[in-house]
């Protein structure tokens, strides 16, 4: 190679270089110039929809452009993840999503299309969603105690299911307390919910979010929360781990906000800054805590670290649940 040609070659490399650095502020002066897409993995009416439209309101008027809420529920979650894994990286997609893609997935299911770590940038947590296990009203049974009686002299109670807590907590239920239980899974939560107030199946385990208002209507009679203690949202509903059976149950859903791998690190500084700015709001985090939903925020750093325990953590759950993925 010449001198000129080196030369050249160096002078190319500088200006690429002294391009890419002066990128990163611009796509963070500009960003966003058009609307978001926020996916959810779920169907409308679940929980994490319920969480996804409230954030999407207020991280819409934050950034000046509206945020779309794109429902695409199938598969675990699974359509959702692979969608936006696949998504242009440049902040104008988020995943809205919980632990059933980002912690479960990996053990319930003997093949994902999607790695729900190197196939996402984290952003933010958003809070935790805890869920209850609810009993059709015209079920004999008034106590937690109860239903395990009764499950017991009545083998085959079905429970539904419409995302992966409600999975393995049902699978889970039924291995502490001694029980055969048949589990029906549903797309989403709320054809489940319908069903278990229609007596189609006895019980599910549900998310506060998307079944606090039928418990509190009497459509539902919830019987215990899967939190490790009792939650302030339904104090006079005991905790599982209070029946003998069920000591040290404590299973507990989880949200946050990811965006494609690869998303420039201005992006998602600012969208960080926007988020954890909304859930720390008080008249935000009021109306978060008005339809079941504890909210909270994190670094991106965090959430990055929190997944790699979450997916360890669900890999637990779901062995000693006896679960055999699917």
């Amino acid at each position: 190679m010449t001198s000129t040609a080196k030369a050249l070659r160096t002078l190319v490399a500088g200006c690429a270089a002294a391009l890419a650095a002066l990128s990163a502020p611009a796509q963070a002066d500009t960003f966003p110039s058009k609307p978001i897409r926020l996916v959810v993995p779920f169907a409308a009416g679940s929980g994490t929809d319920a969480v996804a439209r409230l954030t999407g309101k207020y991280l819409g008027e934050s950034l000046g452009q509206p945020v779309l809420i794109e429902n695409k529920p199938g598969a675990n979650g699974t359509i959702a993840a692979e969608y936006v894994a696949k998504a242009a990286p440049d902040g104008y997609t988020l995943f809205m999503t919980t632990n059933t893609t980002h912690s479960a997935n990996p053990s319930l299911m003997k093949q994902i299309r999607y790695d729900p770590v190197k196939d996402f940038t984290p952003i933010s947590r958003m809070g935790n969603l805890p869920f209850m296990l609810v009993v059709n009203p015209a079920l004999p049974v008034k106590t937690l105690p109860e239903l395990i009686a009764y499950a017991k002299a009545n083998p085959g109670l079905s429970y539904g299911s419409g995302n992966s807590t409600g999975i393995v907590a049902g699978a889970t239920f039924a291995k502490m307390a001694g029980l055969k239980l048949l589990h029906v899974p549903y797309k989403s939560t709320p054809p489940a919910m319908t069903d278990v107030m229609g007596g189609q199946i006895q019980m599910m385990f549900v998310d506060f979010a998307a079944g606090i208002g039928n418990v509190k209507a009497g459509k539902l009679r919830a019987l215990a929360v899967t939190t490790a203690q009792t939650s302030q949202l339904l104090p006079d509903v005991p905790p599982m781990a209070s029946a003998p059976e069920l000591k040290g149950f404590d299973i507990t859903s989880w949200n946050g906000v990811f965006a494609p791998a690869g998303t420039p690190a201005p992006v998602v500084e600012r969208l960080n800054r926007e988020l954890v700015a909304i859930v720390s709001n008080k008249q935000y985090a009021s109306q978060y805590y008005g339809f079941g939903f504890e909210p909270f925020g994190s670094t991106p750093a965090e959430l990055g670290r929190f997944v790699s325990a979450e997916i360890q953590k669900w890999s637990r759950l779901v062995k000693d649940a006896g679960i055999q993925p699917e």
